[in-house]
């Protein structure tokens, strides 16, 4: 179902008033000092905050959250209630599946896959095939 493109307001803990602004395809929620390609898909109750950049054919899954800085490259797959961290950089064509949580500052090389449910530590560097599991 197509959602209406228009602008949305939060109050954010602090007591700041945090806008976003519905993406065309998917209708997620994208602040206005992101900068997403119109080609690629955010669903209706992902996040893309300030600062990230996605790239074309790129999909970001129901529940996702893309987090301040993070840099997602093209033809991108990134399943439901994902997390990316601060910071973290996705190369072309990987692969983040359901549940998975990204830290902050991770590389997540092109063409990586990471599994469902993965805790991926900060400053880790994703490469190629998938990534183990991490203990929480």
């Amino acid at each position: 179902m197509a959602r209406k493109a228009g602008r949305v307001e939060f109050e954010a803990d602090d007591g700041r008033v945090v806008h976003y602004d519905r993406h065309p395809n998917g209708g997620g929620l994208v602040s206005p000092r992101a900068v997403v390609d119109p080609d690629a898909t955010i669903a209706a109750n992902a996040y893309v905050e300030e600062g990230a950049q996605v790239g074309r054919q790129t999909t970001v899954g129901e529940g996702s959250w893309v987090d301040h800085g993070v840099n997602v490259g093209a033809g991108v797959r990134v399943g439901g209630n994902v997390h990316l961290g601060p910071g973290t950089y996705v190369g072309d064509r990987a692969r983040i599946d359901s549940r998975a949580k990204i830290g902050a500052g991770v590389v997540v090389e092109p063409g990586a896959h990471v599994g469902p449910d993965t805790l991926v530590p900060d400053g880790t560097t994703v490469r190629g095939g998938r990534a183990g599991r991490t203990a929480a």
